[in-house]
């Protein structure tokens, strides 16, 4: 299958005072049209930092280098209207906050008939049907009354329905989702993922979720990328990775998670994360990783797949994760 998104190379650094963050360092994956792909990792791993580098959204204290490559453009190559029509049109991201991402001073219907409005060629009654018609597509009801609402005026987990609304304001190949459902209770929370998993299914766009929460993952992704200090340290299909870590961090995540299948007790991952303004030369986990060796300390590992897709970045992968295993 032709790939939607192809990621090579990507590095992402801010110019600070204190000097240059490192925060997404030689990152490469692929998305798949209709696939959904999870990207996990503590915070301050390079999550976020990839998601706003696939749009161009850092700030202009970033420099980014490498290849995001969207439907054979390379997106860090686009200028002006061309990547204006890009964001929103083709790509759409939905934010982690709904009440920062939603203009506290205009309606709901309001802001979705101008984002409707800047990607087709309708006039604004066209565009008012269109808006409740995705109102109503993602689970709201009475979809008048909401449209002539502020968004202080609704709920959490409604403002995150229409945020995924305004993502479809275009015709979207591929959903970028930052945390969305960090904020919500459990109920709502099920609720959106169920939303996302179908509208995948109808529409047939793919969906890169990022996220803290192996659980999410467990229910939604078909395939996950871990990250740590800025790297891709594991990469495979949502069972490979979660059922058979390789990798010694992925195996820590797992044992810090609270999945509902999990009998074992939560083990808290000792030390903390790699400074990104001065990442270690060898593997960023090494000073955390229980089987390290004097090696890792000073080599950087390659991401290496096995014949089964499997890859790990890892000098010390052993064949079977035994006891180990979450």
């Amino acid at each position: 299958m032709t790939d939607l998104l192809s990621v090579r190379g990507l590095r992402s650094h801010f110019v600070t005072p204190r000097g240059e963050v490192q925060a997404v360092r030689d990152v490469s994956f692929d998305i798949a049209p209709g696939e959904i792909v999870g990207l996990v990792g503590e915070s301050g791993s390079g999550k976020s930092a990839t998601a706003m580098s696939l749009l161009r959204l850092l700030p202009g204290s970033a420099k980014v280098s490498g290849s995001v490559t969207f439907r054979g453009r390379d997106v860090l190559k686009l200028r002006g209207e061309a990547l204006r029509r890009l964001r929103g049109g083709e790509v759409s991201m939905i934010f982690q906050d709904p009440m920062t991402a939603l203009d506290p001073v205009f309606t709901i219907g309001d802001q979705l008939v101008a984002v409707i409005r800047a990607h087709r060629r309708i006039d604004k009654a066209a565009a008012r049907t269109l808006a409740a018609q995705l109102l109503a597509e993602v689970g709201i009801g009475d979809v008048a009354t909401r449209l002539k609402q502020y968004p202080h005026q609704i709920s959490g987990g409604m403002r995150q329905r229409v945020l995924i609304a305004k993502a479809l304001c275009g015709t979207p190949g591929l959903l970028v989702a930052d945390e969305p459902t960090t904020a919500l209770d459990v109920t709502i929370q099920a609720q959106i993922l169920r939303l996302l998993r179908r509208l995948r299914d109808t529409t047939g766009m793919a969906v890169l979720l990022v996220t803290h929460d192996l659980g999410v993952v467990s229910h939604l992704c078909d395939r996950v990328l871990v990250m740590y200090g800025g790297r891709i340290v594991e990469t495979g299909t949502v069972d490979q990775v979660l059922r058979g870590p390789r990798h010694p961090y992925t195996r820590a995540l797992l044992r810090a998670a609270a999945l509902p299948e999990r009998s074992q007790p939560i083990v808290p991952i000792g030390g903390a994360p790699p400074s990104l303004l001065d990442p270690p030369p060898g593997c960023p986990f090494a000073p955390r990783c229980p089987v390290a060796t004097e090696r890792c300390a000073t080599v950087l590992p390659e991401l290496t797949a096995g014949a089964d897709g499997h890859a790990a970045a890892c000098l010390v992968v052993e064949e079977e994760p035994g006891d180990d295993r979450a």
